[in-house]
């Protein structure tokens, strides 16, 4: 007996690892080498990939791809029908698996729907890429990207709300209470 949820729609091949108490929805295929971890939600029409690992407490809305090559660590949320690449120059008519970049997004981070990630980057610890943007950089810790190509529009909270920095480069997040200290171009969370 499984020890996760499967709807009797999706593609599960044979090989791949999934963890306790994920729930996987209709017309979504899990590749023989794809690692999902605990509690993860993965939306209709899902596709993960060979050499995919996803954390625990992974949310993968409808209509994602996720490609190989990248890594989601854990309380990712991946919006409807985002999108990973993984060549930065494909061709139909050129074989190019051998050119796959890496993409790793980091804890906690969100990607809003119809965004798009191109390969090779990092995108950092509860940062918050907005529906519609287009990633082209490394994005840091806890930014908030908007816009094509994707720009930096702010820092957010692990809540996911807008931080406002005060003289001494202190902001507290309006829903937690939670601290956070911005200096040189960096924030991290303060006990």
């Amino acid at each position: 007996m499984n020890d996760y949820f499967a709807h009797k729609t999706a593609i599960l091949d044979e090989g791949c690892r999934i963890g306790e108490g994920t729930r996987i929805w209709h017309f979504t295929h899990i590749m023989s080498e794809a690692v999902i971890g605990k509690n993860c939600v993965l939306g209709q029409n899902v596709m993960v990939a060979n050499r995919v690992t996803i954390g625990d407490n992974v949310k993968i809305q409808n209509n994602v791809s996720v490609y190989e090559g990248v890594i989601c660590e854990d309380d990712v949320f991946l919006g409807p029908s985002m999108v990973f690449t993984n060549v930065i120059n494909p061709r139909a008519f050129i074989e190019r698996k051998h050119e796959f970049r890496p993409t790793l997004v980091k804890k906690g981070a969100t990607i809003g729907a119809n965004a798009t990630i191109v390969c090779g980057h990092t995108i950092g610890r509860y940062a918050l890429i907005g529906a519609g943007a287009v990633v082209t950089h490394d994005v840091p810790d806890y930014a908030l990207i908007t816009g094509n190509p994707g720009r930096q529009a702010g820092w957010v909270s692990e809540y996911g709300c807008r931080l406002v920095f005060n003289e001494e480069g202190i902001a507290v997040c309006p829903e937690s209470g939670q601290r956070y200290q911005l200096s040189e171009n960096q924030v991290i969370r303060i006990e």
